[in-house]
């Protein structure tokens, strides 16, 4: 049976390489998995506590608008409870956006590199991407704008853009925000704002008292290390959320991941040691590329993107021999580059040097 003509042509997405995988494979007792941008560090003691405490309630459904959560959030991010929506991860968020905004035909403006949901969910809904290059490994604001019609509904920024880590500043977003005509949806996607320290960073949160049509995405899976238990949420206008709420499927937060989140908020304490370590964890890997002679674009998140001057598939493939999972840069659109996410002290240290062993055997 023929499904419908929007997805024709569409690929899947294509996770970092599991680590059990890894290990059936290639026979590997211990793996070092720096594809997937995830936190090195797990999660918080607090974590594992509040679920501990929870089990006996595994039968019941959630609240289906997390309200203890919601509370939780806004008194973090400092905004009305009625600004918030949930989601099983910020992925769903966008695909709430797509579902509730989105008429076939209509446009979402994006950067041709950036994080793929976005363009999916668009097409899934049969909406029309719209791809702007980046400029010097950035998101180029002012050709957004340029493409910007009649036909364009929403406009997805990613900052930190994922895979390239790279931001654009405060001033440059309210430029930008000052000609977008009010009907566009502009969705900020922050999914690694709690990495980044450069002082010209946007303060979304402050923009949106007179930028009524922002949309800003954020998640749990990153610094607080809630992947495997799905918690994002977007941040707007009480009248975007109620639109949203309309497509929102019922409990489609589970019980463990909103006591899972409430619990990872309360341990700032963790929260900071993890950006701490990711800094410094940056600091030795640029170190060591510039030593090699690799060319990366400066990261803002928990990642770097660097050029190996080699198919990507290469280095890949020589990495994942020693039990290293990387995320080859053909699949991102960089055919050259890799994207390494940071770990602990012992694991950028092993990365560092098969990586180094390898680009000096292929020279």
């Amino acid at each position: 049976m023929q499904s419908k003509n929007s997805i024709q042509g569409l690929g899947v997405y294509q996770p970092g390489k599991p680590i059990e995988e890894v290990k059936r494979e290639h026979g590997f007792e211990k793996t070092i998995k720096l594809a997937s941008n995830e936190n090195p560090f797990g999660s918080s003691r607090y974590v594992w506590e509040a679920i501990e405490k929870a089990k006996f309630d595994l039968a019941l459904y959630p609240e289906g608008d997390a309200p203890l959560l919601k509370e939780k959030v806004a008194e973090q991010v400092e905004v009305d409870p009625r600004r918030l929506i949930f989601g099983n991860g910020s992925d769903e968020v966008i695909r709430l956006l797509t579902r509730a905004y989105l008429e076939a035909g209509e446009e979402a403006v994006m950067a041709e590199h950036t994080f793929p949901r976005y363009e999916t969910n668009v097409r899934i809904d049969g909406g029309v991407p719209v791809k702007v290059p980046l400029l010097d490994g950035k998101h180029d604001l002012q050709g957004m704008l340029a493409a910007i019609t009649e036909k364009t509904k929403l406009v997805f920024l990613c900052n930190p853009d994922n895979p390239t880590g790279t931001i654009f500043h405060e001033a440059e977003l309210q430029a930008f925000l000052d000609e977008v005509p009010p009907q566009v949806l502009i969705i900020l996607d922050e999914a690694y704002v709690e990495y980044v320290d450069d002082p010209d960073y946007p303060d979304s949160i402050s923009l949106l008292d007179y930028n009524p049509q922002i949309v800003i995405l954020r998640t749990f899976s990153k610094i607080y290390g809630l992947a495997a238990l799905r918690v994002g949420y977007g941040i707007a206008h009480p009248d975007v959320i109620q639109e949203l709420q309309k497509v929102r499927d019922p409990f489609n937060v589970g019980r463990l991941s909103q006591i899972a989140a409430i619990a990872a908020i309360e341990d700032q304490t963790f929260v900071n040691y993890c950006r701490i370590q990711n800094r410094m964890g940056l600091k030795v890997i640029k170190e060591k590329l510039t030593d090699l002679g690799l060319r990366y674009l400066e990261p803002h998140g928990n990642f770097i993107l660097f050029d190996t001057g080699r198919p990507s598939e290469e280095g890949f493939q020589a990495l994942l021999k020693q039990g290293i999972i990387v995320r080859p840069g053909n699949l991102l659109g960089f055919p050259n580059h890799l994207r390494v996410s940071v770990g602990t002290r012992e694991e950028n240290e092993e990365f560092l040097k098969v990586l180094t062993n390898w680009i000096q055997v292929s020279e």
